[in-house]
């Protein structure tokens, strides 16, 4: 009798989670499909695009190659070096001369108190002279429509900060079982329309790849000043938008904006470590209860389906229910894998992809409080304390 009431409460806690879904995929709109009113247009504003750089060698000649061929047409493109030990500034250099739009800031060494990522964002939002502030990272790439795409839907959504969502490109085996959790988490189990609507911080989500702000509503928040000693920057400063009576709203930026975020799995240990016991307020009991719950639900009817068939044998109606709620799951994750252009076979491998990410959860927890801390970017975060990994210059920088 147990196991029936157990998988009647998967069914219903899937059915909600379905309806939830189906509603997100409604409200999550692309920006690809906003325009820019004629008003706009005739007299753009000045947006100031704001991109902290840290060793990004690798990175930063792409996204500023996207950034000058961008659509909108009153753009100042300031990029913060953030004491980079690469040729990071050498090719910021480089665009400086080809394109006067385009200016190299040197960071300030970090100050205590401080995450790097909110630093170098607030050292560049008290130069920056724009009307509207971008804040995006400096491993995107960029089509032409990005700029003015999220401006349209910012203008036409009346809000005060929209928060872009790229499209992630995972190539290799850990990439797709863990990036593309991110989606799949945010469109299954946060209500979007309260995102926008309501004016509890409870409901707020954004992703750091991709910001824009009002400069009215950026200074009024407090920017990330507000959030300086925070590894989760971007859900943090989405929780002070709402604390501080302004709107904020989540957009699908999948075909206007690429990230690939991680290239290996030593990366996507290290990434996702970082962020997931952060996301749960650094409450380990909080963050536990919920990777169980989503296992639970999204995990454990692949496992009782043979379990039920082969060894307990259990009647058709329980086994009936486990093929529904299986059913529903596939349901959800072939709609984004047709939504986001993802591989349609990954999906039958969610339960790994559950399973590794309650293994990144546990990791999270352990690098955090166990550990050495969170290493991210050559800085090892360990309570208030930054130490960086390499203090030695990069001896064949190029100048």
């Amino acid at each position: 009798m147990f196991i029936l009431y157990y998988q009647y409460f998967i069914l219903i806690a899937l059915s909600l989670v379905i309806i939830n879904f189906i509603f997100n995929n409604i409200f999550f709109k692309n920006i690809k499909n906003f325009k820019l009113p004629h008003d706009i247009l005739a007299s753009p504003p000045l947006v100031s695009v704001l991109i902290p750089a840290r060793n990004e060698e690798k990175n930063i000649r792409r996204i500023l190659n996207s950034m000058i061929k961008q659509d909108y047409p009153n753009l100042e493109i300031l990029v913060l070096d953030d004491n980079s030990t690469d040729a990071t500034s050498h090719i910021i250099k480089e665009f400086v001369k080809k394109d006067g739009r385009v200016k190299l800031i040197q960071g300030a060494p970090l100050p205590q108190g401080w995450k790097g990522k909110c630093f170098a964002c607030h050292q560049l939002s008290k130069i920056a002279k724009g009307s509207y502030f971008v804040f995006t990272d400096a491993d995107t790439l960029h089509f032409p429509n990005s700029i003015s795409g999220s401006l349209a839907a910012l203008l036409k959504d009346n809000v005060d900060v929209t928060s872009v969502y790229p499209r992630q490109i995972a190539v290799t085996f850990s990439e797709r079982m863990s990036v593309r959790f991110i989606n799949f988490i945010i469109l299954s189990f946060m209500p979007l329309i309260l995102v926008k609507h309501s004016k509890a911080p409870f409901f707020s989500t954004a992703i750091g790849q991709f910001f824009l702000f009002k400069r009215e509503a950026y200074e009024k928040c407090g920017g990330f000043e507000s959030v300086k000693n925070e590894i989760l920057e971007d859900i943090n400063i989405s929780k002070q938008i709402k604390r501080c009576g302004l709107k904020i709203m989540v957009y699908d930026g999948s075909d206007s904006i690429f990230c690939r975020m991680f290239t290996n799995l030593p990366d996507v240990i290290k990434g996702f470590s970082r962020f997931i016991y952060a996301a749960f307020d650094c409450n380990f009991l909080i963050e536990i209860i919920a990777v169980s719950f989503i296992a639970l639900i999204f995990m454990v009817p692949f496992v009782l389906l043979p379990l039920g068939i082969f060894i307990f044998e259990w009647p058709a109606r329980i086994i009936s229910l486990n093929i529904i709620q299986i059913f529903l799951i596939f349901t959800i994750k072939f709609i984004l894998a047709i939504r986001f252009k993802e591989r349609i076979l990954d999906v039958f491998l969610t339960p790994a992809a559950i399973a590794f990410v309650y293994f990144l959860a546990i990791n999270s927890y352990k690098q955090s409080k166990l550990g050495k801390g969170v290493d991210w970017k050559d800085r090892v975060y360990s309570g208030n304390e930054v130490k960086d990994i390499d203090e030695l210059e990069y001896k064949h920088r190029v100048f």
